[in-house]
């Protein structure tokens, strides 16, 4: 038997687009001469459709389209997901399932069993679990069919109380298959192939593995579909970041158990990876900043596609946040598309927009100048009166912001470019941004990433020329809202906030076992403070493009007006 893997980039709730990108998947398998081919979690739909599965027209349209896509399946059997409505009165009205299709008809349907409800996951919401289990015959094989976080339920502390290949591999399954949208982060590839090969290992069988690829707003999906032998070992992992296609003979994947893999699996969740490594030099790291680099440009990429936009632009400081911002965007949608805004003040210095300006003559992008003294001294002249004789502080800060933010939307609205956030993860962690202003945009694409990761993806950037300047790299980073401003006289040294706010949101750690790492206490608190205490800007943010295993935005879930730590 040949079964083919196709690893698709869906759009949710473009039913024609996902309908199409299966049947071409299907007339791929067929020319191969595969027998079986295997596509992805809700594939008919997208993944994850949230709410538009309470909506009777949604689950329709999922319907038709599974019939669409039999229509095309005369002698091969085809695997694909879509929501099935549960027929029980009790629970749910729907499950999240897997249908086989051959000959125009479905052969079978599978439910899955374990609905996933944390972080970014909201299944139960919708879905009832499955309640018994059954192989799927094909042409004379049994395929034990299971959907994505059905294989997760590993390791010593198991999350659910039931795992479906204990039940399934009663009835002696020939192989495993597993529909998945499973999405990226940091760690994601290690422990997806640590629990595929767990399976193959723990029940004797290989497994093919498929995932879906592409970015879902705030969620990239990475790819990195998998075929693994019976004994242990990893025969194929395809394309990451892009949509791949690989066929396999089964028989090929039937090996002597004396052939098994030497090592075993390690990791069985993303806080495990990295484990005793330097926190700042593991997520710095060659192979991570590479993935993030690939997320972040697919991320961009498709929400401007999917959401039919074309071009973008950015507030151009000659910082090196917004220098990143500007590259990831010219990589994503091509340099014509990217339209760099520099609005020096008068606390900007001359080498800012010198570099500003540089960065855009390397990248070949347009840009222009405004500078927002007469708006800025505008807005004190009408606040005079009000203001009086009160000495400067924050509030002329921030009104030199907002009157960036007036400017870009103004561009936005005029002109349909979509507005890039520039702002990173340490500073929406601390507060350190303006509403309103530099917190402005449709898309924050460093939102999920650290200040010293930022620096180590400029580095990457820059690893065959030099695209961001040099000096926006190397200069102390200030936000030149007043004469001689440096992060520093606002936030902690970078290395010490970041390494602290990864234990704490990622990590979710207290503050005595951060302390228990060797750092003050009155930092400690000072740090847990400021990240609690500005949750009400994070929940008026736009949304994140999500790299770690813990992002600001759907996924993690904090009061605004919670005393804990604040």
């Amino acid at each position: 038997m040949k079964i083919a893997l196709a690893q698709q980039n869906y759009h949710i709730g473009n039913f024609d687009v996902n309908v199409e990108k299966i049947i071409a998947g299907i007339q791929q398998a067929r020319k191969a001469g595969a027998d079986l081919v295997v596509f992805t979690e809700l594939c008919v739909c997208g993944y994850p459709p949230q709410d538009f599965l309470e909506f009777d027209d949604f689950i329709r349209a999922c319907e038709t389209a599974v019939n669409r896509v039999a229509m095309h399946t005369e002698g091969i059997g085809v695997l694909i997901g879509a929501p099935c409505r549960n027929e029980k009165t009790e629970g749910k009205d729907l499950y999240n399932a897997a249908f086989l299709l051959e000959n125009g008809i479905v052969k079978g349907v599978v439910h899955k069993t374990l609905l996933p409800n944390y972080d970014i996951f909201d299944e139960y919401r919708y879905f009832e679990p499955a309640d018994h289990w059954q192989v799927l015959e094909f042409r004379g094989k049994k395929l034990a069919v299971t959907i994505c976080e059905d294989i997760w339920n590993m390791g010593d502390n198991p999350l659910y109380r039931v795992t479906p290949m204990d039940e399934l591999i009663k009835v002696q399954p020939d192989l495993m298959i597993n529909l998945s949208a499973s999405p990226y982060n940091y760690a994601q590839d290690v422990v997806r192939n640590s629990i595929v090969k767990a399976h193959t290992l723990k029940y004797g069988l290989p497994m093919v593995y498929c995932n879906t690829v592409g970015s879902q707003t705030e969620v990239v999906f990475d790819g990195g579909s998998l075929v693994y032998d019976n004994a242990g070992n990893k025969i194929k992992e395809c394309r990451y970041f892009e949509e791949d296609f690989y066929v396999v003979e089964l028989d090929t994947l039937l090996v002597n158990p004396s052939q098994a893999a030497t090592e075993t699996p390690i990791y069985f969740s993303a806080s495990e990876v990295g484990l005793g490594k330097n926190t700042l030099e593991y997520l710095s790291d060659e192979k991570n900043i590479e993935e993030i680099y690939q997320a972040l440009v697919l991320g961009i990429k498709d929400y401007f596609a999917k959401m039919g936009f074309t071009r973008a632009l950015l507030g151009a400081s000659g910082g090196i946040d917004s220098a990143l911002v500007q590259a990831l965007a010219v990589d994503a949608l091509g340099k014509e598309n990217v339209w760099a805004i520099l609005m020096p003040s008068q606390y900007s210095t001359g080498h800012s927009v010198a570099d500003a300006e540089q960065l855009s003559r390397n990248l070949d992008n347009p840009y222009n100048v405004f500078p927002i003294k007469n708006i800025y001294d505008a807005f004190l002249n009408e606040l005079a009166p009000v203001f009086k004789d009160l000495p400067f502080n924050v509030a002329e800060e921030n009104i030199q912001s907002r009157s960036r933010g007036n400017l870009l939307m103004a561009l936005s609205n005029k002109f349909g470019n979509i507005l890039l956030n520039t702002s990173n993860k340490s500073e929406l962690a601390t507060g350190y941004g303006t509403l309103y202003g530099d917190m402005a945009g449709g898309i924050g694409v460093l939102g999920d990433v650290y200040k010293t990761q930022v620096y180590a993806l400029a580095r990457y950037i820059n690893r065959n020329r030099e695209v961001i300047p040099e000096n926006i790299i190397i200069k102390p980073p200030s936000a030149e809202l007043r004469p001689g401003q440096k992060d520093s006289d606002s936030l902690p040294d970078y290395a010490d906030l970041d390494t602290i706010l990864v234990e704490y949101i990622e990590g979710r750690k207290g503050p005595r076992e951060i302390e228990a790492l060797g750092f003050d206490a009155a930092l400690v608190d000072r740090v847990l403070k400021m990240v609690n205490r500005n949750e009400y800007k994070r929940k008026q943010f736009c949304p994140i493009i999500r790299v770690s295993y813990k992002a600001f935005g759907p996924g993690r879930r904090m009061p605004v007006v919670g005393q804990y730590l604040s």
